[in-house]
């Protein structure tokens, strides 16, 4: 109990402290019209309010990731805790906050361009191609895994396509309406159930007579899966994720000031946080591992979540809180479409004022997505694992190349960058899905090809700075 109540009382103090140091090193300014006032097409570019701005980015950037994955990542057991304080004070919001303003002050440019202004146009190609297989991945994933919780839900009463039908069509018009009519409105109430339904099965955890673990480093998981790196590419969502980078632009394009930055970005990213915790504390204490790890072989996490809910706080309330697990991944299925969709309008200049410029490029996306949803959930999880780590790594980067040319701190994200590219390859060269490299030689050759990258990014550097880039775009009064 000690170390769960710390923990989140450390993300909750990280917020106003790094949080607040992160802020003064980037230095917003509210006398620049951010790209929602200067650009405002009344499709992707509108300002909206603070606070829905907030609940939007939480909704987009949480998933099923930070249930799913901390759940997943209980097996390893209170080292997890760790994992997701540290990573998101220091890392995943670090990399949300950067992403978030540097897009801001690039006209709400996604990662591909950003990629391509300060990595250079080969890294542009490569990242394009990356964002959009994560995010239409994502998209997919978040179709299968709701569907299977409403399924849970209704009991087998309805049929599991109809179901997946039928949150494609929601996706779908998420995708091609402006961002005010639907993901505007519906997101505050559905963010309530959310927070209503996490709180609760907080609250019930720490009056339920069941036992948080105290923190230890010790791997206690069932099969003996290494922490290093496999903990890292399980707890994504909720520590620090590449997909953030990809939605993070999509609210760039709808904050009205840069000083609202902090709250929208680096603090959603800790209340991200703070909901991994409460599952993953829960996952730990009403299934012992080998339980746990056999719902999750039986299936996915979902009925791992519906258990939990169920037990600690009943049928009904329980039914509200897996609800709220359901709101999490359609709230962020939606918007990878969408950035998808926005990433490709960039890519090949055509404007989105048009419905019929938004329905041919949307309308592919959803025939590969369908065409993803007949592969297992696990092999998806898996590709979309990695993709999501490389992608963070990429934004750290870019963050730590916008720093470095504004002669500023780039340490903040230089640390976090070098970290999750090592665990990048080690992971690519490791996994079965990869090079099925033996672990200790896997760590060996990374070590080797994340030096070569650091001195290939400062070579680079060392460019940027002699021809002097722009780095922020004038807004447009």
């Amino acid at each position: 109990m000690v170390t769960f109540l710390l923990s989140i009382l450390l993300l909750i103090i990280g917020y106003f402290t790094y949080g607040k140091f992160i802020e003064r090193l980037f230095g917003p300014k509210d006398n620049r019209d951010t790209p929602a006032k200067s650009i405002n097409d009344g499709v992707d570019y509108v300002p909206m309010h603070k606070q829905r701005n907030a609940m939007i980015q939480l909704l987009n950037i949480a998933g099923t990731g930070p249930i799913f994955g901390p759940i997943m990542g209980a097996l390893y057991g209170p080292v997890a805790f760790l994992w997701i304080v540290i990573g998101s004070i220091f890392a995943g919001a670090v990399h949300d906050y950067l992403t978030g303003m540097i897009s801001i002050r690039n006209k709400g440019a996604h990662i591909p361009a950003l990629a391509g202004k300060f990595l250079g146009n080969i890294s542009r190609h490569m990242v394009n191609i990356f964002s959009l297989l994560l995010l239409v991945l994502v998209g997919t994933v978040f179709v299968t895994t709701p569907a299977s919780l409403i399924e849970i839900l209704l009991d087998g009463k309805v049929a599991l396509w109809i179901i997946v039908g039928v949150i494609f069509l929601y996706y779908f018009l998420s995708t091609i309406l402006p961002v005010n009519q639907i993901i505007g409105k519906i997101y505050p109430v559905l963010g309530a159930i959310l927070l209503i339904g996490t709180v609760s099965i907080g609250i019930a955890l720490m009056f339920s007579g069941y036992s948080i673990p105290e923190m230890n480093v010790q791997n206690v998981h069932p099969d003996n899966l290494p922490i290093f790196p496999l903990l890292f590419f399980t707890i994504t969502c909720g520590a620090l994720s590449g997909f953030h980078a990809t939605q993070s632009p999509i609210i760039s394009r709808t904050t009205q000031k840069e000083s609202q930055g902090r709250y929208i970005f680096y603090g959603m990213m800790i209340a991200e946080g703070i909901i991994a915790m409460i599952w993953a504390a829960a996952a730990m204490s009403v299934f012992d591992g080998q339980t746990l790890n056999q719902i999750i072989a039986e299936g996915t996490a979902s009925a791992a979540v519906s258990d939990i809910s169920v037990t600690l706080l009943g049928a009904i309330a329980g039914t509200v809180a897996v609800i709220g697990v359901i709101v999490l991944p359609i709230t962020s299925g939606d918007t990878a479409f969408r950035a998808a969709r926005s990433i490709i309008a960039d890519y090949i200049s055509l404007g989105q004022r048009k419905v019929f410029n938004r329905l041919i490029i949307a309308i592919p996306l959803f025939v590969v997505g369908y065409i993803l949803t007949k592969i297992d959930f696990n092999i998806l999880w898996r590709y979309f694992s990695w993709a999501n780590q490389a992608t963070a790594a990429i934004a750290l980067w870019i963050a730590t190349m916008y720093l470095i040319i504004k002669r500023k701190n780039y340490i903040v994200s230089l640390v976090p960058a070098i970290f999750m590219t090592y665990m990048v390859f080690v992971y690519i060269l490791n996994a079965k899905i990869g090079f099925n490299v033996e672990l200790n030689l896997s760590f060996i050759l990374g070590i080797f090809l994340t030096i070569g990258t650091v001195v290939l990014f400062f070579h680079k550097a060392q460019k940027n700075k002699q021809q002097k880039i722009e780095v922020d775009e004038k807004s447009v009064a």
